[in-house]
């Protein structure tokens, strides 16, 4: 019997919020209005009354983030190499410099002593990465931030519903900008918010997402500042309603995952696992670091060979200050060991809610046998 493909990741649609969508759709109204209005009421009240903002896009919020706090030529913002480009892309649009530190080969997250070190006068921000929702250490992150007057930009694009001792992620701190792509925890299909200190940078968020035009009652227009285009629409946000609404039950089902492939996957295979982290963690991937020492084969030929027996799985992310764009920016190999090696041998398995325990225990039987057959 053929086993249907079992992607990496599937968007959890229930039948209300189609439906709501198709109302939307026929109410005439279908860029921003009140749904998108009703989504940054009640994201308010999840991240604990603080402002938000609803953006097109993630990448977005990264760059309006930068913009708010005056990023720009000759700026230089600490980060992580190990996540997707768009965070330091966002950087280099801006006109200042990334200045990538090392992550911790534990956590994979940026390594926050390293990042104390690598703080020059030049620096203005630090743009941590919580990768696959497992947040990066916030208090030491913003003990840090105050003792060098930083500002923070939180990439929490991967950690909807991810919580730091008790305290959700994105209920405090600086400038916080949250994911809403389609492989996300909660999705809007595109679309991320930026969740911000106070009204002035509400009110600046709102103006830069759609021109940096400011309307009069009379009906004038005034431009002050370049802004872009990156309102979310109201299709996008009466999904996203109902995809907060269901938040928890969603993340409660990834945590019941995520145990499961730690009892089932074997640990002779000499795989480093994520940590276990089921206090803060939301689990929106499961990572695991394949042993490429002991096997005859690379990750590549472990996708394909994954792919081949029905299962999807996908790389988050190479180091990117590999890529040519940072290489001429005088980064190149050597200079981030930890990053370096993640990022050569991460590989990310099937996480979604609709999977069954019969499915995680497919991957890791699919998963031992090609690393078996395949070692030296």
């Amino acid at each position: 019997m053929t086993l249907p493909y079992l992607p990496f990741a599937r968007p959890a649609i229930d039948e209300a919020t189609i439906a709501v969508v198709v109302e939307v759709l026929r109410s005439g109204w279908i860029t921003t209005g009140p749904r998108a209005r009703e989504f940054e009421s009640r994201l308010s009240e999840y991240f604990g009354g603080r402002p938000v903002r609803a953006l097109a896009s993630g990448t977005g919020a990264l760059e309006l983030a930068l913009d708010v706090i005056g990023i720009g030529p000759g700026d230089e913002v600490v980060t992580t190499p190990v996540s997707w480009v768009a965070t330091a892309n966002t950087i280099v649009r801006a006109g200042a410099r990334p200045v990538f530190v090392d992550v911790d080969p534990a956590t994979r997250n940026i390594d926050l002593a390293l990042a104390e070190r690598a703080i020059g006068p030049r620096t203005r921000a630090i743009v941590p990465v919580d990768l696959a929702g497992l947040p990066v250490d916030r208090d030491r992150l913003y003990s840090l931030a105050r003792a060098h007057g930083l500002r923070v930009i939180e990439d929490a694009a991967q950690s909807m519903g991810a919580s730091w001792r008790g305290r959700r992620i994105g209920s405090f701190g600086d400038l916080v900008a949250v994911s809403f792509h389609a492989n996300k925890n909660m999705t809007t299909a595109e679309g991320d918010c930026l969740v911000v200190n106070d009204a002035a940078e509400a009110d600046l968020v709102e103006r830069l997402r759609l021109q940096g035009v400011v309307r009069s009652a009379d009906g004038g227009q005034e431009v002050e500042r370049a802004g872009a285009k990156l309102n979310l629409t109201d299709v996008a946000a009466a999904i996203g309603l109902g995809q907060l609404a269901r938040l928890e039950e969603l993340n409660a089902r990834r945590r019941a995952l995520a145990r499961r492939y730690f009892e089932r996957f074997d640990r002779a295979l000499g795989c480093d696992l994520p940590p276990a982290d089921f206090e803060n963690a939301n689990w929106h991937m499961f990572q695991i670091l394949l042993p490429l020492e002991r096997l005859a084969i690379g990750r590549g030929d472990v996708i394909r060979l994954l792919h081949a027996a029905g299962i999807g799985s996908g790389v988050h992310y190479p180091a990117m200050h590999l890529f040519k764009l940072y290489r001429a920016m005088g980064y190149g190999p050597g200079r981030f060991p930890h990053a370096e090696r993640v990022g050569a041998s991460i590989l990310t398995l099937p996480l979604f809610p609709a999977m069954a325990e019969a499915d995680v225990d497919r991957v890791c039987a699919t998963v031992r046998d090609i690393l078996r057959a395949h070692s030296r």
